[in-house]
Order: structure tokens, then C-alpha cells, then sequence
């Protein structure tokens, strides 16, 4: 932010106008953002196929188009494996891909805080046009070669699908790329000083709640792994991998943690999920049908009613959520009982949208037959969510500022 208070000069002393244009920054910011965990993505697979069977099948040219489809898997496309449809997104990678995005974008950001008008001027109202004209030529760079992407990598077999890659583009875009630019451009700096303080702090406790509820869903998860590693063991055993295959077998469960982990959170809210038709996996009941040899699985309890203690977890997303809220607002304490009831209700339910947003893309067909219907029902979690991360948002935020005032009271004269 510091470069839009002082004369625009870059790094070099030359004027504001000898600056390499922003749509070439940009531009090459987002072809450079898709392209570093494509290439990672094309050289595990190229050693990948190498390493399955010595190059004895194929080509290298096979390997580098399975990375490509898996990179594009992790932007939406879907693809097709033995004429079955296969849809779900390995949220592994995508987060991988945002992570890539949102750093380069930063640098962008930075690029191009000189650009536009100073922090005077943005005060004073000038339109300021930086960060979407930014946004909007990084996501073209990206889009450009993702497309490019899909045209080599295709073929009537595995048939990926160009639309819903770049409507996943557009919207990392909007969700990881703009903010980066804003924050590194200075821009969101200045644009937060307009909205209202209990905004701020709202979404603030949002991102807290959130967090607290994400980092339970894995913490549950991996116990469950650990407890259902035996069973994982038998399924590695039953494919007869060798270490190589083991490996990448390995990997293949990795890019898919993220998504257990949705699964898991929408578990504990008491929905549940499906692993295939007609089964559910919640608190209340779990019905499983036959199951693929995939070793993450062997986290799911057994089939039949859960016992009580395990019924008894939808208790623990409230009470995250009020403990999360209570440990924000006890460093940015509330002024008003209204404004912590708006900060500690507000900020349950955005995290409850955002926790539902996440688990709708969390499931999608994974197979033939009863396998095309893969995670939780949507409706259901934003109900559940709402209802549990509000709740004990307001709570949590009422208990701490009741126990603040309490201790001013205290100790005034």
C-alpha cells in the first residue's frame, strides 16, 4: 500500500508511464499460475507411468496426458474411465491450483500497486478500474491455457469438459485471484476503511468459525482413518500393488483427503453423506452397500445404528462454534450486546454458507452404477450448518461479552 502514498516512480526510479503495461502483467500472471502445478501434475504422471510397468506400455506421452486430465479433474472437467463417467473434483489438487493462484496474484498485486490512481485519489472517489481489469486478464491467461490444456489432452476416451473448467476458473478467480491482487496492490487496504466496522469483524469471526469447523472434520476424520487402518491395509493387500503402484495408489487417496474431510464435517452437523444410492452414512443411521478398494473408505463406521457417544458428535460443531467465537472476541471484544450478537450470529451463518459452498462440489459421480450419487445433500448441510454454526456463534459471542463486562464491573470502583 506504501507505493500508492509516494510518487509514482518503479523500482528502477523510471516514471509511472515507462511501466510494463498491466494486461501483459496480469496476463502472464495467471498463464504462469495454471502452468506451475500443470507441469508438476504431468511429471508425476509421466514418472508415474514410467515407474507402474518400466515403460513397457505406451508411451511418455500417456503419462503427460494423465497429469493433464488430473490437473483438469481439479478444475471440474470430469472425465471418462472405461466409458464410465467420473465427476468428483480432487479438492486435494484444486486446493493445490489456489494455492498457485493466490501467491502469483499477490505478486501480480504488487506489479501493478503503481498503476491507477494514488490512495488520495481512491479516497476522494476516484473510480479506480487496477484490480477487476487485473482479475479479468489473469483469469483469461488462465483460462487460455487450460483450454489448450483440454485440446492436447483429450480423446474420445476420457472426453474431458472444456465448460465447467472455465466456470471453475472464473470462479477461483473471483474467490482467490481478485482478493490476492486487491491485497497486494494496496487496494483492499484502502477499500476496507468503508465498510462498517461490525462487517469486518463479522466476517472475521466467519473465517474463525469456519476454520475451527474444518479443522475438527479432519481431526475426526484421521481418527477414524487410524482406526480403520487394518481395513485399509486389507484393501491395499487385495490389489496386489507393487511399490510403485503403491505409491501413486497413495497419491491418488491424497488429492481426495480434502474431500473426506467435508464429508466429515457434514457428518457431525448430522446430515450425513452417501457412499453410492440408497446408503447414508450419518449420526443417526449408517447403510452401506458394496464399496470400492479405495483406503479412505475404511474411515466409515459400521453399518447399522451408531452407538450413542458417536450420535452424540453433532453436539461438536455448536460448541466449536462458540468456542471459536469467544476466542476471537476475546481480543477484539464486542462494543454493544447488539453488535456482538450481529458479529457472533453473522459470522455462524456466513460460515455456514461457505461450509455448504465447499461441500457442493465435494461429492459428483465416482463410478458406475450406484457410485454416481458421492456425498453429502447440499440442502440438508446449509439447513444443519445455519442452524448449529449460528446458534453457537450467538452463544459464544453473548458468554464472552456477558463475561468481559462481568470483569469490568468487577473491578471498577
Amino acid at each position: 500500500m506504501t507505493s500508492l502514498l509516494v510518487d509514482r516512480r518503479d523500482r528502477t526510479g523510471a516514471p509511472a508511464a515507462a511501466q510494463r503495461p498491466l494486461v501483459l502483467i496480469a496476463t502472464l500472471g495467471g498463464a504462469v499460475a495454471a502452468l506451475a502445478p500443470l507441469l508438476v501434475c504431468i511429471a508425476v504422471g509421466v514418472v508415474g507411468w514410467f515407474a507402474s510397468d518400466a515403460g513397457a506400455h505406451g508411451a511418455p506421452r500417456d503419462g503427460m496426458r494423465m497429469g493433464a486430465l488430473a490437473w483438469l479433474m481439479a478444475h471440474g472437467s470430469g472425465t471418462t474411465v472405461q466409458g464410465v463417467a467420473v465427476g468428483v473434483v480432487p479438492l486435494g489438487l484444486t486446493a493445490i491450483c489456489a494455492w498457485s493462484m493466490w501467491r502469483v496474484a499477490h505478486r501480480v498485486g504488487d506489479a501493478l500497486s503503481g498503476h491507477g490512481p494514488d490512495a488520495d485519489r481512491i479516497s476522494d472517489g476516484e473510480r479506480d478500474l487496477t484490480v477487476p481489469m487485473a482479475a479479468g486478464t489473469f483469469f483469461l491467461g488462465y483460462a487460455v491455457v487450460a483450454v489448450v490444456t483440454a485440446a492436447l489432452a483429450s480423446t474420445v476416451a476420457t472426453a474431458p469438459s472444456v465448460p465447467p473448467v472455465v466456470l471453475w476458473i472464473l470462479a477461483m478467480s473471483l474467490l482467490f485471484a481478485a482478493p490476492a491482487i486487491a491485497i497486494g496492490s494496496g487496494r483492499a487496504a484502502i477499500w476496507a476503511t468503508f465498510v462498517p466496522v461490525v462487517v469486518r469483524q463479522g466476517a472475521a469471526t466467519a473465517r474463525a468459525i469456519l476454520t475451527a469447523l474444518l479443522a475438527l472434520a479432519t481431526l475426526v476424520f484421521l481418527v477414524s482413518l487410524a482406526v480403520g487402518v487394518g481395513e485399509a491395509a486389507t484393501m491395499v493387500g487385495q490389489l496386489h500393488l507393487s511399490a510403485a503402484e503403491g505409491t501413486v495408489y497413495a497419491l491418488t487417496n491424497a488429492a481426495f483427503v480434502p474431500n473426506a474431510t467435508l464429508f466429515s464435517g457434514s457428518f457431525l452437523l448430522g446430515p450425513g453423506f452417501a457412499v453410492g444410492g440408497n446408503t447414508l452414512v450419518s449420526p443417526d443411521a449408517v447403510v452401506l452397500g458394496a464399496l470400492p478398494l479405495f483406503a479412505l473408505l475404511s474411515a466409515l463406521p459400521d453399518a447399522g445404528v451408531p452407538a450413542p457417544w458417536l450420535s452424540a458428535m453433532v453436539w461438536l460443531p455448536p460448541v466449536t462454534a462458540a468456542a471459536a467465537t469467544m476466542r476471537f472476541q476475546r481480543r477484539h471484544p464486542a462494543p454493544t450486546w447488539l453488535d456482538a450478537g450481529l458479529r457472533g450470529c453473522g459470522g455462524g451463518i456466513a460460515a455456514a454458507v461457505a461450509f455448504a459452498v465447499l461441500a457442493s462440489v465435494s461429492g459428483g459421480a465416482a463410478g458406475p452404477g450406484r457410485m454416481r450419487h458421492v456425498g453429502p445433500d447440499v440442502f440438508d448441510v446449509l439447513l444443519a450448518s445455519i442452524t448449529a454454526l449460528g446458534l453457537g456463534g450467538l452463544v459464544g459471542a453473548l458468554v464472552m461479552t456477558w463475561w468481559q463486562r462481568r470483569g469490568l464491573s468487577s473491578s471498577g470502583p
